[in-house]
Parts: structure tokens; C-alpha cells; sequence
């Protein structure tokens, strides 16, 4: 074996499970928890409004850009040991921003806690390997952590507001607190210690330069669907940061103990696996953005309406992950994946054709369909990433598997918000008498529609908001059908990729196929082969 390691007995690899939720729910729910503290913090702390953007993605942007450098990290100096060290600082971390006294210390704060989050999210994948051996348990313990994270970042929001209605806006920070201190206890008492016994040097000038590409395009790429592809900054950033990434990846090829082995990538079953992850973060990412908008402002739901609107959604994502492991055995993986990423599209197609007054039943069958498969999509591409990679690697394919969590969520709502806002500008009639200043405002988006009708007499408000509205749903229904055929063609090379390779599939063995010697055989190695 390449990893040297105590086996734990069948109840302590659950209950390790255990804690593994609890920091994969604590880093989900940490990345969502803060969209309602923003205006207390704004009337709080008076940021400045590029302030306020960085407080909101600044987390983000550093998770993205470290998850593969830590996960490349622990598995030299330990898993176990960097996630108890990352989630330690992750509680300091909240701590400093709970109690900042100014903008740029939140801002500072929530970078550190992006710093400790990239540090969480590999090493409780890689663990799973370690404590799971067995294929068949493996699957089943991977829905279940793919279920936390899906549910984590769907209670982040109403855990926040239920906090924000009693306490301080430092209140969804400190919430870390509780969940971390089990997490410390228990973690050193139920997880083994596993790394690879032959790391090798940690490359510093490769951490610099995967941290600088991934948060160059994901900047970027958030920069042009919110200002559009001319703002200055955008042009510059996307070429930086992809060509920190051309130079990564040639740099890695040429290392003898690289920070990411990029030749994982000519193993057909991990391409498909983590370009089925990408796709279906777009799907759903995108979805979920331009949906809040349409509940909320084309239907006038309130809020908490419009977020009980979207449950379908989160639950689906969870019911989703619990089954994917039975359906896998039953189906096989390539069948699996494949019909995930296909019922995706069916779901996005669905949203394609709905109207202002669409009734909320279909809706909701849409929003069901579209988080069912995703949890599946999302929990059997972790699992097949996990399992393609070698067992000495597993935090650095790990990490892969949670850049592409990140990339396809920034992708997903810049590219839906850019195809809905321009169908929107080209589509949207000013009726005459509005002015030029509500024309501009109501020119930029929906929002801004709503905000220039109340400032206009009722006979031009009215036909405003009624132009804006089906303006929108205009540019949601392209932006839908567009995303639903990305995720069909997905499904279709997912298929290509994962089909049987002859008698070379027939004749691979791998450690987990003998650890399962005597079973059909459910490891994403020979399912997908």
C-alpha cells in the first residue's frame, strides 16, 4: 500500500463520517450564510462599494484558488492533521470577522477564512478514501457528504436570517463556533492520519501560480457578467490568469513530484467526472441566480417566500446524493452520470417554457428535477475522481473535484446573467414620459426596472414594469434552453468518454477491485471502464 495507516473498525469509520459532515456543512453553510447580513453590514460599516463586492467574494476567491495547493499540501503533511489545523483557524478566523471594526478588516477576515475553508473541503474527501476502503461503503459515504455540502449551503441563508432577526450581524460568524469545537474533539479521536509516504517537495512558485490563474479567471469571469466583457480590468485579468494557468500546467508536467499530477487528465473516467461536475454547477448555479430574481421580482414573492419556493431544488440536491450509491449499483456509473447530466437538461428545458403566470406546481417539478440529478451528477463525479486517482493522491484529486465546484458556480451565473441581461437591454421598451435617468436605471436590470417605476406615475410605471418583466422571462427562457443543451451535450460526451475500452478495461485491477473481490464490483474503476 502507498499509504501507511490503522484500518478503523466499522462503527468508528462511521462515526468519522460524522465529523467529516460536520466540516463540509461548516465551510457549504459559511459560503452562503452572509448574503443577509449584507445590508446590516453595509449600515454597520459603511463599505465602500467595491468594499462590499470583496466582502462578498472574497471567501470565494481565495477558496478557488487554493483548494488544489492544500489539497496537494495535505497529502504531504497529513490529512487529518491540516484539516484539524485548517478548522482551528477557520474558528479564529470567524472571530475576526465577527467583531471587525472596519470594511477592510471583514475583508481580510473572510479571505483568511477562504484560506482555511481550501484546507477543509479536499482533506474530508481524501479522508473518505481512507476510511472507506471498500467501494460499495465509499459510495455510500460520499452521497452522504455530498448531501451535508448541498444542505449546508442551503440553510446558510435561513440559518442567517434566523440569526439576524435576534442578534448583530457578527452572529453568522460566530455560529462557526459550536460546530467547530465537536469537529476538534472528536476529529483526532475518529480519523486515522494518512499521506503519502513519498511526497516530495511542495512547489511554491506552483502554488503562486495556480492561486493567481484560477482567481484571475474566476474574477474575470464574475467582472464580465456584472459589467460586461469591455470593463477595463476584465481583458487583462483573463489573460493573466490563464496564461498562470498555461505556465501551471507545463510546469507541472515537467516537475518529478508535481503539485497536481495533470496527467490525471488522460484517464477518460476523471475528464468525465470532473467536466460532469463543472456542467452541472453551471446548470444549477445559473438556475438558482436568475430564479431569485424571477420569484422575487417578476412574481413579487417575498424573500423567505422565494426561498421556500426554491426547497425542491435543495432538497432534490440531497435526496439525490443519498441514492446515488444504489443507483450506481444498480445502473452502473456510466448510465448514472449520464442520465444526471441528461435529466439536468430535461429540468433547465422545462424552465425554458415557462411565462410570467406559469403555475408554481410546474415550477417546483422543474426545480426537483434539476437538484435530484445534480446531487447525483455531483456525489458520483466526487466519487469516480476519488477512485481514479492513486490513494497517496487523493487530497490533490480531491481538490480538482472542488475547483470545479467553484469554477462551474462563478461560470454558472456569469454566463446565465450575461445571456439574460442582454436579451433583457435588447428587449425592454421605455415608455415616453419616464425620463432619461429612470430610462438608464431601468436600462441596467430588473432591479433597477422596479426601483425607477416607484419614482414614475402609475401610468408609466405600469407599462415599465410590464416590458421589464417579460423582458426578463424572455432572456431567463434562452438563458434555460441554452444551459439545458450545455448539459445534454454533456451527457452525450460523458458517455463517449466512459464507454468500454475492450479488452484494456477488461484486464485493469486496482486496489479497490481486490478489496472487493467476491462482489459486483461497484468502484467507479471498473463500472465506468
Amino acid at each position: 500500500m502507498s499509504t501507511t495507516m490503522l484500518r478503523p473498525h466499522s462503527r468508528q469509520r462511521w462515526a468519522g463520517l460524522a465529523v467529516l459532515v460536520l466540516a463540509v456543512t461548516l465551510v457549504a453553510v459559511d459560503a452562503t450564510v452572509l448574503s443577509l447580513a449584507i445590508p446590516s453590514i453595509s449600515e454597520t460599516l459603511r463599505p465602500s462599494g467595491t468594499q462590499l463586492l470583496w466582502i462578498g467574494d472574497a471567501y470565494s476567491f481565495v477558496l478557488a484558488g487554493l483548494l488544489v495547493s492544500m489539497g496537494s499540501l495535505s497529502d504531504r503533511v497529513g490529512r487529518r492533521r491540516l484539516l484539524l489545523t485548517g478548522s482551528a483557524a477557520f474558528g479564529v478566523a470567524s472571530l475576526l470577522a465577527a467583531y471587525a471594526p472596519s470594511a477592510g478588516w471583514l475583508i481580510l477576515a473572510r479571505a483568511l477564512l477562504g484560506v482555511a475553508g481550501a484546507t477543509i473541503m479536499p482533506a474530508t474527501l481524501s479522508l473518505i478514501r481512507t476510511l472507506f476502503p471498500d467501494a460499495r461503503e465509499r459510495a455510500t459515504a460520499i452521497g452522504i457528504w455530498g448531501a451535508a455540502a448541498t444542505a449546508g449551503a442551503a440553510l446558510g441563508p435561513v440559518v442567517g436570517g434566523v440569526l439576524l432577526e435576534h442578534f448583530w450581524w457578527g452572529s453568522v460568524f460566530l455560529l462557526n463556533i459550536p460546530v467547530l469545537i465537536p469537529l476538534l474533539v472528536l476529529g483526532r479521536w475518529l480519523l486515522p492520519e494518512s499521506k503519502d509516504p513519498n511526497p516530495g517537495r511542495w512547489d511554491v512558485l506552483s502554488v503562486l501560480l495556480s492561486l493567481a490563474g484560477v482567481i484571475g479567471v474566476v474574477y474575470a469571469v464574475k467582472e464580465a457578467a456584472s459589467h460586461g466583457l469591455l470593463r477595463w480590468d476584465v481583458p487583462p485579468t483573463a489573460v493573466l490568469g490563464a496564461a498562470a494557468l498555461t505556465v501551471f500546467v507545463r510546469r507541472q508536467l515537467r516537475l518529478p513530484t508535481p503539485l497536481l499530477d495533470v496527467r490525471l487528465f488522460a484517464d477518460r473516467r476523471f475528464t468525465a467526472a470532473v467536466l460532469a461536475s463543472l456542467t452541472a454547477l453551471i446548470g444549477l448555479s445559473g438556475v438558482v441566480f436568475v430564479m431569485s430574481q424571477y420569484l422575487q421580482l417578476v412574481r413579487g414573492y417575498q424573500p423567505l417566500q422565494a426561498g421556500l419556493a426554491e426547497l425542491p431544488a435543495f432538497a432534490g440536491a440531497v435526496a439525490g446524493g443519498l441514492l446515488t450509491a444504489r443507483l450506481a449499483r444498480r445502473a452502473g456509473v456510466r448510465a448514472a452520470l449520464t442520465a444526471g447530466l441528461a435529466a439536468m437538461g430535461v429540468g433547465l428545458g422545462i424552465i425554458g417554457w415557462m411565462h410570467q403566470d406559469s403555475t408554481y406546481l410546474l415550477l417546483a417539478v422543474a426545480f426537483l428535477i434539476v437538484g435530484t440529478a445534480e446531487g447525483v451528477v455531483y456525489t458520483l463525479s466526487a466519487d469516480v475522481v476519488l477512485g481514479s486517482a492513486p490513494a497517496d493522491k487523493a487530497g490533490a484529486a480531491s481538490a480538482v473535484s472542488e475547483t470545479a465546484y467553484e469554477l462551474g458556480t462563478a461560470l454558472g451565473i456569469a454566463l446565465v446573467g450575461s445571456v439574460v441581461g442582454s436579451v433583457y437591454a435588447g428587449s425592454l421598451l421605455v415608455p415616453a414620459g419616464a425620463g432619461p435617468d429612470a430610462a438608464a436605471r431601468a436600462g441596467e436590470s430588473i432591479g433597477g426596472a422596479v426601483e425607477a417605476a416607484g419614482t414614475l406615475p402609475a401610468q408609466v410605471a405600469g407599462p415599465l414594469l410590464a416590458s421589464a418583466r417579460d423582458s426578463f422571462v424572455q432572456g431567463m427562457n434562452l438563458a434555460a434552453l441554452l444551459a439545458a443543451g450545455l448539459l445534454l451535450a454533456a451527457s452525450a460526451l460523458a458517455w463517449f468518454l466512459l464507454r468500454e475500452r475492450g479488452a484494456a478495461a477488461q484486464g485493469r485491477t486496482t486496489e479497490e477491485e481486490r478489496d472487493t473481490a467476491g462482489e459486483r464490483d461497484t468502484a467507479p474503476e471498473r463500472l465506468a471502464a
